[in-house]
């Protein structure tokens, strides 16, 4: 059975996290995908540890699996033409370099669209190939300048300080933008013959990503501030504390706030001026936010969760990763994937298709681990 990305070949100049997530996406989906490493060192997160597996740092072992791994040193001649020569051949071509740095090894857009005009050649930076080229890019650093930090932790109020997300979001969804750019760009040479050059930023990414809390800066010209886990425009959508901890209840309508109230045995509340409307409820949360808790108290997380559950009200315990996977296989949606005997299961890929269903999945690469075989194969004549 064939992969949607079968006879797809993918040269993967890109490290890290943002074009590695990509390209595991286009390996899982069955392209070939070859990885251009430094030799001796190979892609930055091999060392970022601990964690460690038998093989690398687990950060690597996230976003690299499905690849062949081939050590190349592009200051070296032969080497750089080896690399030109994966490049003539790739559908795609994909780097995160600094913007233009590629050119002096003869592998930018221009130079590898000369010999190579089919290809779709994607770049990954922190601020774009203009004003921004000589900004370091980090997910990180992103989070801060362009605005994420300033929505996410607890409100002044509360004594809170901004706040990142607690994984490198702004990464992930870039890579994830670069991979819709790319199968983009490879729909539309089915049509035209030719390759494009495909851009992606980390704050484009992440502008892009604030949806609802962009759009209200642009209509109304105020920057949102933080509001922990509660939401600018819908209440009660937060986490609550319980008799044992915490709950997470997301009301999306009048009629879900209805149900609630009447499971917490005080259907007063839906009818309550202050409470009837959702925009009522967004008005007076801090007030909402109190009267709940009073009640809430009353049982514990995991009781209410059922309870709100049976009649439609959208709740869930507040876990942690484990809880997550659990709660995942408990519903039957095998989250997690074997990559190789005494290798740490994976993630598994979040796409399923009816047709063309992803069954391979491979260990991330050693260091090299294909260098003979890719070198060789680089040096025969095409066929």
């Amino acid at each position: 059975m064939t992969l949607p990305l079968d006879g797809v070949l993918v040269a993967d100049f890109s490290r890290v996290l943002a074009g590695p997530y990509a390209t595991t996406t286009l390996a899982d989906l069955g392209a070939r995908v070859i990885k251009v490493e430094r030799p001796g060192a190979g892609d930055d997160t091999r060392a970022w540890g601990p964690p460690w597996t038998d093989n690398s740092a687990a950060y690597f072992e996230s976003a690299n699996r499905n690849k062949e791994s081939v050590t190349l040193d592009l200051g070296d001649p032969q080497d750089r033409e080896l690399a030109k020569e994966l490049a003539r051949r790739a559908d795609v071509f994909i780097e995160n370099f600094r913007p233009g740095a590629l050119n002096r090894f003869d592998l930018g857009f221009e130079q590898v669209y000369e010999s190579n005009p089919g290809v779709v050649y994607c770049s990954i930076s922190g601020f774009g190939s203009g004003g921004g080229a000589h900004l370091p890019g980090y997910d990180f650093l992103v989070q801060a300048v362009g605005g994420l930090m300033s929505i996410t932790g607890d409100p002044d109020s509360a004594g809170g300080t901004p706040m990142k997300s607690g994984v490198a979001l702004v990464d992930v969804l870039t890579g994830k933008d670069a991979t819709i750019g790319i199968l983009a760009g490879l729909h539309a040479r089915n049509a035209t013959g030719r390759g494009q050059h495909v851009e992606v930023n980390l704050l484009s990414s992440l502008l892009s990503s604030l949806v609802n809390q962009a759009s209200s800066f642009l209509a109304t010209g105020t920057s949102p501030g933080r509001l922990g886990n509660a939401h600018p425009s819908i209440a009660p959508y937060e986490s609550l504390p319980c008799a044992d901890g915490p709950i997470a209840i997301a009301c999306g309508n009048d009629g879900q706030f209805r149900k609630l109230a009447a499971v917490l045995g005080d259907e007063s509340l839906a009818d309550d001026e202050r409470f009837a409307t959702n925009a009522a409820r967004v008005q007076n949360r801090p007030e909402l936010a109190v009267v709940l808790a009073e009640r809430l108290a009353a049982d514990e997380a995991s009781a209410w969760v059922k309870k709100f559950l049976a009649v439609g009200v959208p709740a869930g315990n507040v876990g942690t990763i484990a809880d997550g996977f659990a709660l995942a296989t408990e519903l039957g949606l095998e989250p997690l994937v074997e990559v190789g005997k005494g290798q740490p299961a994976q993630v598994r890929n979040p796409i399923t298709f009816s047709d063309t269903p992803i069954t391979q999945y491979n260990a991330p690469p050693r260091l090299g681990e294909h260098s003979d075989a890719v070198r060789a194969w680089l040096h025969q004549e095409e066929q």
